[in-house]
């Protein structure tokens, strides 16, 4: 019986290639994975607490100092 280098992959270099194809799958998954993850945090904003919306309303001029600092001590004390 003899061997076709071309039908079994267990004796030529194909293995090398199937290798190679398994590691691009691999990799290429991997890398999406990382991805999305990583892109994840852009596409929401995070969420605002009263003291960041009290904050910007400070900075804007909409508050005055004396009702800022009565509004800061009330959100504090919760």
């Amino acid at each position: 019986m003899t061997h076709d280098y071309m039908t079994h992959w267990n004796f030529g270099w194909s293995w090398l290639l199937w290798f190679g194809v398994w590691f691009l799958l691999i990799s290429s998954f991997g890398h999406w994975g990382y991805a999305y993850r990583v892109n994840q945090r852009y596409l929401v904003p995070p969420a605002k607490n009263a003291l960041d919306i009290l904050n910007e309303r400070y900075a804007r001029g909409d508050v005055p100092r004396e009702e800022y600092s009565r509004m800061k001590q009330d959100l504090a004390a919760e």
